[in-house]
């Protein structure tokens, strides 16, 4: 019986999730016999699949299962990673039972240390988000750790989390046990049998090569780990799998004179740089260093893995931060330094889901040294993902569409793991940003706005601008602002989103995904009209704000579609959805040589003009009346501005606030922007970033894709019925689902929360994933949250639910239950008293300024 997700659960009692059983007789091979490919071949084989091959070029289990610490824990810096952790430690400890071989799992529980403020905050955050997921934890003091470990020194500690439920078990037995469960459920084990390529025909993977032989199927999983990129560009069909190996260290110890426990805690000082559990009467000991030694970098290498040459000098800093944390260990005795090769992702989240080029090539690889905690409930999504055509978890972080082949270059790879791997124990505070592999992708203008003091971020490998120094301010002192409080950029996105509001600001936004779709007949209408729930039959110059939506009614993309012609669409949709949204729309499109979709991302810079005094600055530079009475609301020209023509002008900000957005050709980028900044100097124009954006859109209640909707959210969920067509003549991709959900009613709404009795100077801030209590009972959590310079308090958006029902299933939630809670916002274990909002607070009050303790948010009635 396959232990369902409570989210899959949910939606089969609800009836719109179908049971699809697997195809019939589609052949799965999966290449990589460790922990994950018997994983995903385990999962498979639970969901019915009957014709599975595993291949392992070596032994089965005899690679990186022998070389890995056996540590199940939870404590990850994301909820999916945390999920699938909890799930792992789950089906390892009832394997054995199944199975029975013996795992060796042990339930040691771990303790996370915090040798300073800033990493107990952040301890104190993890905290409050594994306690939303059901998930034991507990702050602890420097005592209490003494107590339950005897070797750890305290002297330098502020606090502690404590993860009972963590655990410790025997790799290569865990593999054995998941190999024993899959064979007896059929499935084919091959081992010492190398892949030597996919082959491919028509997009669709239709076999293997292999030393042994062909083999012929239809899907094909890559478990590969840090041979996945090799064996992705060994086929003639290029696949990208973005990760790069390094060397990674840990040490064992032979038994001590007390040896420790089996139930010993796992110790993990990540301002120390290393982890710590007991084995076999010892110590085994590794971690992260500052400076790792990248491998493999040269042809293609795919040798059974061994133990790779020791290096004590490249192994001493962890040395050292292990015997200051357990000076007792100085008389231990050395069994083994061991050095083996790991991969690395560049975002430090592993690769999973079906490639964007390949149809039937699945992924699952770069678990970034996690692939034993994470193996479990990573094999269990992806073996969903492949069944039903979804898994059963918002996975958008893990999916392998968030890159693309721009982030596969093998030095963009070598250097930004170089970076990742030491981030992986590394405080991150909010808003933190990579250093390595940056300005690939820079607007025309990147050089101009640098020079006028942008602090840049990335995105999608895009640099966009945070913000902008004023002159006279300290660079240095903002470019190391880290911290879980008031930043000191406060005054400057403060000063921008003023401008925003009463003048007018310049905000380059060319990373936006763009996207054309042209036809000679009624193709391209058609084929928009099935994926999107808005209605885009509409006039030529019209913008239609519409979802693309899945079979569920969740979001796959939210964009904006403009009818350039009767034939012709221009489709704007977030920057990461560069390769998604593309991988969605032409696995609908229909093999008809009249329909063509481009992708013109890089054709166009795209200027952001926000405030009243934009229409003013236009209609100086192109001789037309740009009031709404001449240029309405969500409506595109073609125009001339300066001397550059065929600028797409279009009546929209993103943000709530009036202006218009650019679309300008790339040539014309640079003398557009220059006499658009010339022509308002006397509007009291300036530039602005993302962060100003940010703010302005939470304030106005503006939902943004992959932060705040994903693939489980429906339009009804976070009231955007509005923009749902039931009518059209098309029945487009989700309809029946949302039909189905607007009778049964919605379970969860999307709401704003504002805080109070909130210090902006002294208290930590929001920042994502906090949970949300209402009336003392656990409700929901933030999606993203912003400092109102209007409102002059922190707005947080996020859904909340009622609680189960008698029968423990959803019941419906109604305006009413939003209106009449008490809510409270946890942040870091302190919680903070919200008001909730379904509707953005009335700019009739927001645009007085008014004490924080004058205002009676409770009296203000949205529009």
């Amino acid at each position: 019986v396959l232990y369902l997700s409570y989210v899959q659960l949910c939606a089969e009692l609800q009836g719109s999730v179908p049971c699809y059983a697997p195809p019939a007789a589609a052949r799965v091979v999966i290449c990589g016999g460790g922990i994950v490919g018997t994983s995903v071949a385990y999962h498979l084989a639970r969901l019915g699949w009957t014709d599975i091959v595993l291949l392992e070029q070596g032994r089965l289990g005899a690679g990186t299962t022998r070389l890995c610490a056996g540590i199940v824990s939870v404590a990850k810096p994301i909820s999916i990673e945390c999920q699938m952790a909890n799930y792992s430690s789950s089906l390892y400890q009832q394997l054995e039972e199944e199975t029975g071989v013996k795992t060796g799992y042990v339930k040691t529980g771990s303790l996370c240390l915090a040798q300073n403020q800033d990493r107990f905050i952040s301890l104190k955050r993890l905290a409050s988000r594994l306690k939303v997921m059901g998930i034991n934890c507990n702050i602890i003091k420097p005592k209490e750790v003494a107590k339950l470990h005897p070797l750890v020194n305290i002297h330098d500690l502020v606090g502690a989390l404590h993860l009972p439920e963590d655990a410790v078990v025997s790799p290569p037995d865990v593999n054995h046990a998941l190999a024993v469960a899959s064979a007896g459920q059929g499935v084919q084990i091959m081992e010492r049998t190398s892949v030597q390529q996919v082959l491919v025909e028509k997009g669709c993977v239709t076999a293997v090569e292999t030393d042994r032989g062909s083999i012929k199927c239809e899907y094909f999983v890559s478990c590969a780990g840090q041979w996945a990129y090799e064996l992705g560009q060994a086929s003639e069909t290029k696949v990208s799998v973005p990760l790069h190996g390094c060397e990674h260290f840990y040490l064992l110890t032979k038994p001590l004179q007390e040896p420790l426990p089996p139930k010993t805690p796992v110790v993990i000082d990540m301002d120390g740089r290393i982890y710590a559990r007991p084995w076999q009467g010892g110590l085994l000991s590794g971690g992260f260093e500052k400076n790792p030694k990248p491998i493999f970098t040269e042809g293609r290498n795919q040798l059974e893995i061994q133990n790779m040459q020791e290096d004590w000098d490249h192994f001493e800093p962890m040395l050292s931060a292990l015997l200051r944390r357990m000076p007792s260990l100085e008389s231990a005795e050395i069994h083994q330094l061991v050095n083996c090769p790991e991969s690395f992702t560049p975002d430090m989240r592993c690769l999973m889901g079906e490639t964007p080029g390949v149809s039937g090539y699945y992924v699952l690889a770069g678990m970034n040294s996690s692939g034993l905690a994470f193996a479990g409930g990573a094999g269990k999504y992806l073996a969903e993902w492949m069944t039903y055509g979804y898994p059963t978890a918002n996975v958008w972080p893990l999916d392998i569409k968030r890159f693309g082949n721009l982030q596969s270059s093998r030095t963009f790879l070598r250097h930004r793991v170089m970076e990742v791997m030491p981030l992986l124990y590394e405080l991150k505070v909010p808003r933190w940003d990579f250093q390595t592999g940056r300005q690939l992708r820079t607007s025309p203008l990147y050089d101009r706005l640098d020079t006028q003091g942008a602090r840049w971020m990335e995105k999608h490998g895009f640099e966009r601008p945070k913000y902008f120094v004023p002159p006279g301010k300290d660079l240095l002192s903002l470019d190391q602002s880290k911290t879980f409080y008031k930043p000191d950029w406060f005054d400057i996105v403060g000063a921008e989103v003023k401008c925003c509001k009463e003048a007018v600001c310049v905000i380059d936004m060319s990373s936006f995904t763009k996207f054309e779709l042209t036809s000679t007949g009624d193709q391209a209408l058609e084929l928009l009209q099935h994926l999107c729930a808005n209605d885009l039959d509409v006039p030529v110059g019209h913008i239609v704000h519409t979802g693309m939506l899945n079979e569920r009614g969740g979001y796959e993309n939210d964009c904006s579609v403009v009818r350039l012609s009767k034939n012709s669409f221009f489709i704007i949709s977030p920057t990461d959805q560069q390769v998604h949204c593309w991988s969605w729309i032409k696995k609908h499109m229909p093999n008809d040589p009249h329909l063509h979709l481009e992708d013109v991302s890089w054709k166009y810079t795209a200027l952001n003009l926000i405030g009243p005094r934009a229409m003013d600055v236009l209609a100086e530079l192109s001789y037309v009346s740009m009031t709404p009475d001449h240029f309405p609301s969500m409506f595109c020209k073609e125009m001339s501005v300066g001397y550059a023509n065929g600028i797409r002008v279009m009546s929209m900000t993103h943000t709530g606030e009036p202006g218009f957005m650019l679309y300008i050709p790339i040539e014309y980028a640079l003398h557009v922007y220059n006499e658009v900044m010339s022509v308002g100097q006397k509007y009291g124009i300036r530039n602005a970033g993302y962060y100003a954006l940010r703010s302005l859109r939470i304030e106005k209640f503006f939902a943004f894709w992959g932060q705040d909707l994903d693939a489980f959210t429906t339009p009804l969920e976070c009231g955007r019925e509005f923009r749902v067509k039931f009518d059209k003549d098309t029945d487009f991709i989700g309809r029946e689902a949302l039909l189905q959900q607007r009778q049964d009613g919605v379970t969860r709404r999307f709401v704003m929360l504002v805080l109070e009795d909130h210090d902006t100077e002294l208290d930590l801030w929001p920042w994502w994933g906090e949970p949300v209590y209402r009336n003392d009972q656990l409700a929901g959590t933030t999606t993203s949250s912003a400092y109102s310079y209007t409102l002059e308090r922190h707005v947080c958006l996020g859904f909340v639910s009622p609680p189960l029902g008698p029968e423990g299933l959803p019941t419906a939630i109604t305006p009413d239950f939003i209106n009449r809670g008490d809510y409270e916002v946890d942040i870091a274990g302190q919680r903070y008293p919200a008001k909730a909002k379904l509707y953005p607070f009335s700019s009739l009050f927001t645009q007085q300024k008014r004490r924080k303790d004058d205002i009676e948010l409770s009296n203000l009635q949205g529009k």
